[in-house]
C-alpha cells in the first residue's frame, strides 16, 4: 500500500512563500506519475503540477511562474516551491501518486492560507 504523507502547509500573507513536502514509503522512480493537486474551498480537486516518469514535469496554467515542483529520489520525496501566493491559492494541497493499471493514491493533504 503506497503512503504519501505531506507537510509544509501553514498561513501565510499575499506574496508569501511556502515550500510543500510530500514523503512517500515506495520508491518514486517506480511511479508513473507523482505530484500535486488542490482542492480550494468549496470546490473540486484541480491538478497543480506533476512529474511523469520519463521525468518530465507538467504544471497549471493558474500556477506557473510560481510555483515549482521538484524531487529528491534519494528520500523519495517530491516538494512544491510556492512563490508570490495568492488568496486563490488558499486550499488543501494534496500529494497524489498515479500508478499502472490506473491506480491512485492519495496523501492525506495540508491545508495552505493566504490572507490578504
Amino acid at each position: 500500500q503506497v503512503q504519501l504523507a505531506e507537510s509544509g502547509g501553514g498561513s501565510v500573507q499575499v506574496g508569501g512563500s511556502l515550500t510543500l513536502s510530500c514523503a512517500a514509503n515506495i520508491s518514486i522512480a517506480t511511479t508513473n506519475a507523482i505530484g500535486w493537486h488542490r482542492q480550494p474551498p468549496g470546490k473540486q480537486r484541480e491538478f497543480v503540477a506533476t512529474f511523469t516518469i520519463s521525468g518530465t514535469t507538467h504544471d497549471a496554467d493558474s500556477t506557473r511562474g510560481r510555483f515549482t515542483v521538484t524531487r529528491d529520489n534519494a528520500k523519495d520525496t517530491i516538494y512544491l516551491q510556492m512563490n508570490n501566493l495568492k488568496p486563490e491559492d488558499t486550499a488543501v494541497y494534496f500529494c497524489h501518486v498515479y500508478m499502472l493499471p490506473n491506480t491512485h493514491y492519495w496523501g492525506q493533504g495540508t491545508q495552505v492560507t493566504v490572507s490578504s
